[in-house]
């Protein structure tokens, strides 16, 4: 079965479903049809992606061991368990952890977007012998989306020894120096995948790498070490208005001395957002699908028009972190209180306006930091936690590499890039970090 499923592709193996299964079981569970992001996968650069980082063989692979599954209680365990081994896995070769697997730089973030689409799209349409409901099927692939995005492995340690462990074992990470009493420091950071794909579908998004880059490293700060945790979010509308963002970080925001939410922003620089807006401003998500409405969050009643960072963007702004320069970004757009149309603010919102965009837009990047920094003050966390969000700069190709059509999937320019803004980011954390050393969190508990 997994042979022919491998070879005839999605429309003979829902064909071969319909012949096997009696008629009544297969109208409880037929084949679904690739999402808009699935779709994508057949082009020619996705491809070329996964064969050149080795991770071509996960679908495939994937799709063999849920064949094998004879119940719904067996296949949520697999899912599960391959999906926290394709993180891991992106994670691990990031940071210099076994084989490469091709010639595509280790610090790429596509292979993990383009291997987990290929996992989702089995899932989809997988037709097990003991039947599947829509349901069931539905939890599958949030079970695949959780643990594949890093999002159920956020894990600090208990003491300041263990940190020093695992952080003089993971390339590109240094320890804390000073007496063993000092307690180690969390930082919590999250990454996007790459988006605007149908414009470019080569695309990737230096947030998402920063993420693999960073997950489990520790980082030397003026207190001692500090352990970054990381997760990746989707690009897509109905996530966010499902909770994912606050289901993720709910846990650990109490626990944290430090969050950043981090996106693609603005050509060859680097934003601290100072505002967010409740806005969504409907630029079409990775499925193609647009919204324009406020920000949907439990108990609309109590909901801010705008929310504010609390990361010490003074001392990061005059710091000198990187080859990028970084802005202190105040500006918004906002329906004035009284008016109808929008009107841009360089200097922030005024009091009782409507947001139409926060300084980082109105897109998921303004919405996922609106959400996080929402939920901080929600958990009364809004005067003793900083947190915000940052914008690094797009990541271009090099000169000569910019037609879809005819370029090359990387480039050194391109791989540069991204290094370097991998790189700032750290820097910005550590003199984040500096900035707010008096917040740091009891690691016993």
């Amino acid at each position: 079965m997994t042979h022919i499923r491998v070879r005839i592709g999605a429309l003979g193996l829902a064909l071969l479903a319909g012949l096997a299964a009696p008629p009544a079981l297969a109208a409880e569970n037929p084949a679904a049809a690739p999402t808009v992001e699935e779709q994508r996968l057949d082009r020619a650069a996705p491809q070329e992606i996964l064969a050149r980082s080795g991770f071509d063989t996960v679908a495939p692979e994937f799709a063999q061991v849920l064949d094998r599954a004879r119940s719904y209680a067996q296949a949520q365990r697999l899912v599960e368990r391959h999906g926290a081994r394709l993180w891991q896995r992106a994670v691990d070769r990031a940071q210099g952890r076994g084989p490469a697997g091709g010639d595509l730089s280790r610090d790429d973030d596509r292979p993990l977007y383009w291997a987990r689409l290929g996992m989702t799209r089995e899932v989809r349409q997988w037709q097990p012998e003991f039947g599947l409901t829509a349901a069931r099927r539905a939890k599958l692939l949030a079970a695949l989306e959780r643990t594949s995005r890093g999002q159920d492995s956020i894990r600090y340690p208990r003491s300041r020894s263990e940190s020093h462990s695992q952080s003089t074992s993971q390339s590109g990470s240094t320890s804390g120096s000073g007496s063993g009493s000092k307690k180690v420091k969390r930082i919590l950071v999250t990454g996007f995948d790459p988006f605007t794909l149908d414009r470019d579908v080569r695309i990737s998004n230096p947030s998402g790498a920063t993420a693999l880059a960073l997950d489990g490293t520790v980082i030397r700060t003026a207190d001692g070490p500090a352990r970054i945790e990381t997760a990746v979010f989707p690009v897509r509308w109905q996530d966010f208005a499902d909770r994912t963002v606050e289901r993720t970080l709910r846990p650990h925001l109490p626990h944290v001395d430090l969050f950043t939410t981090v996106s693609q922003g603005r050509v060859g620089r680097i934003d601290i957002e100072r505002t967010n807006g409740a806005w969504r401003g409907g630029f079409p998500d990775n499925e193609n699908l647009s919204r324009t409405e406020t920000v949907p969050v439990t108990d609309p009643a109590s909901q801010p028009q705008w929310t504010t960072t609390t990361l010490p963007y003074k001392a990061i702004v005059a710091a000198d972190t990187g080859r990028f320069p970084v802005y202190d970004n105040t500006s918004v757009t906002e329906i004035p209180a009284g008016g109808t149309d929008p009107v841009v603010r360089p200097e922030g919102p005024t009091a009782g306006s409507t947001a139409r965009a926060g300084g980082g837009g109105n897109y998921l990047s303004n919405e996922i930091a609106y959400r996080a920094t929402l939920l901080r003050d929600r958990l009364g966390l809004g005067g003793s936690l900083p947190g915000g969000h940052v914008h690094t700069p797009v990541l271009e190709f090099g000169a000569g590499n910019t037609d879809p059509a005819s370029g090359t999937v990387t480039d050194a320019q391109f791989v540069r890039n991204r290094l370097d803004i991998i790189a700032q980011v750290r820097s910005i954390l550590t003199v984040a970090a500096d900035a707010t050393s008096d917040t740091t969190a009891d690691v016993t508990g």
